[in-house]
């Protein structure tokens, strides 16, 4: 552990601190944190909607710029892994096991639970419940990953500087300032928020196994069978983080595609066939018809509407920030050599079409059995899944497909947040030490034991939205500073391109 920085020792120390308070006293630690949420959620909801909307606009500029044809890295340089493997591997890191776990259950919630203005259960509702959850998963989600991973991507392979996200600050604050308590500060900050966000990912995988377990075999939903879970998935993930990038990660992502692949086909099949692709043609309209008041919409003057909003879209848009530096990181990681309009493009739209495919397929075949008599909402959230699967041909198959599935996206999903959090406190080293790792994977395997014992899914909402906050501060600057160094670079690659035209 020689080569690890002062950001691993301070960020270990407040890890620390966040697990002792939360496991000696979690109803403090549970009020707490609620307190601050209410707090975060009622003063800065509109803060959170303008910057991801900015956000959004931002990537979609720089596809369309001349700036897009720029490479994130040298001018020889090209991809090192295959446009396959590169997709599986961000899928994978970016949305995971939340695709899982929601796939059913928030179509379903918007439609016959609490929908954002319809009355529950009528034809304007189930419309509105697939744009909203479009809304949530499509491309103001992965515009916020896009804005870390091209920042990181561009100043570490194009200029050289060291992985970190204090890097990225450098043509605003100066490499001595970045250099100093300053940079170390932003670094910890992004670390915190990284742990914090995995953590409630993890604490969320071992709910939905837990979930599919008790349906299946009345296993108890306890916390004490998913620490167990969540143990033996750490395990795995130390095993897989051990052998490396390109292999364990890799082999995870691919086989995570072709699982998905599978059980997508398989509920598309013997779902509601054509209505799910109507829903997913008519949906897709919507959402781009809708996309700029859902973007913007705030509702001052209504309570209820605005409660839900955030409860959902603040709660949704906190969850992108606070995953930023984790999935941002990793994917500039593996986008070395890709040009930054093929590198947005990709980033931007093709996870956000799958996930409206998800999302239709899962969602409505939710809905649709709903509506045929069976009432799914009084589920809890992580079974809502396998009771649709319940209704449907060869539910064991799919359940145990949609179980492996999340398995494998908790083990990726961890193993690539210990890759990242290890660059992050080696000073942006591209290889951290194992030791380095596996010491980031049992802290945010303690991490989501800890807020699953201080009120579940509460604790873990609120984490979210609290470690989002200062980091979405961050995400400012970094555009500001990108914007900055591309434009100078841009400048100087067309005077030496004009350079090399008038040499006779």
């Amino acid at each position: 552990m020689k080569k690890v920085s002062s950001v691993f020792w301070i960020a270990v120390v407040l890890v620390l601190f966040a697990v002792g308070y939360g496991t000696f006293a979690p109803e403090s630690f549970e009020q707490v944190t609620s307190s601050m949420t209410a707090f975060i959620t009622s003063s800065f909801g509109w803060y959170y909607l303008l910057i991801v909307t900015v956000i959004v606009i931002f990537c979609l500029a720089m596809i369309v710029s001349p700036l897009g044809k720029m490479r994130l890295g040298k001018p020889e340089d090209r991809p090192e892994f295959s446009t396959i493997s590169w997709f599986a591997m961000l899928f994978s890191a970016g949305m995971g096991i939340g695709l899982v776990f929601w796939g059913a259950a928030e179509p379903l919630s918007h439609f016959a639970i609490d929908p954002a203005t319809e009355e529950p259960g009528t034809r304007e509702a189930f419309t509105e419940s697939m744009r909203y959850t479009f809304f949530h998963w499509g491309i103001h989600a992965w515009a916020v990953y896009g804005l870390v991973a091209l920042a990181l991507a561009y100043f570490q392979f194009r200029r050289g500087y060291p992985g970190l996200i204090s890097s990225t600050l450098r043509p605003i604050f100066g490499e001595e300032r970045m250099n100093g308590a300053l940079g170390k500060l932003i670094d910890v900050l992004a670390v915190f928020a990284t742990v914090f966000g995995v953590a409630t990912t993890l604490g969320f995988g071992a709910i939905q196994i837990n979930g599919g377990l008790s349906y299946l075999w009345d296993i108890p939903v306890s916390l004490g069978v998913q620490t167990i879970i969540i143990i033996i998935v750490t395990i795995l993930f130390s095993i897989s983080a051990w052998s490396g990038l390109s292999k364990g990660i890799k082999i995870l992502s691919n086989t995570n595609l072709i699982l998905a692949v599978i059980l997508l086909g398989l509920v598309l099949t013997v779902g509601p066939t054509l209505l799910i692709m109507n829903m997913f043609t008519d949906s897709i309209g919507s959402y781009i018809q809708n996309l700029p008041r859902m973007s913007f919409r705030s509702a001052p003057l209504n309570s209820d509407a605005r409660a839900w909003i955030d409860g959902w879209t603040i709660f949704y848009w906190a969850w992108w920030i606070s995953w930023s530096p984790f999935v941002g990181i990793f994917i500039a990681r593996v986008s070395r050599g890709r040009t930054i309009r093929e590198f947005l493009t990709g980033v931007l739209l093709l996870p956000t079409i799958v996930s409206f495919f998800w999302f239709s397929v899962f969602g409505v075949t939710a809905i649709d059995v709903q509506n045929s008599g069976t009432d799914l909402t009084g589920l809890l959230t992580e079974e809502t899944l396998f009771g649709v699967f319940e209704q449907l041909p060869m539910f064991w198959i799919l359940s145990i497909v949609a179980i492996l599935l999340v398995a494998i996206f908790f083990i990726t999903s961890a193993d690539s947040a210990t890759f990242v959090l290890g660059m992050q406190t080696t000073y942006g080293s591209l290889t951290p030490s194992n030791a380095v790792k596996l010491t980031w994977g049992a802290l945010q395997a303690t991490i989501a034991i800890i807020l699953l014992y201080a009120n579940g899914l509460t604790a873990l909402q609120n984490s979210l939205i609290i470690a989002a906050l200062p980091f979405s501060v961050i995400m400012m600057m970094m555009m500001l500073s990108l914007i900055k160094a591309m434009s100078n670079d841009h400048k100087k690659l067309l005077k030496t391109e004009e350079w090399k035209k008038k040499r006779p």
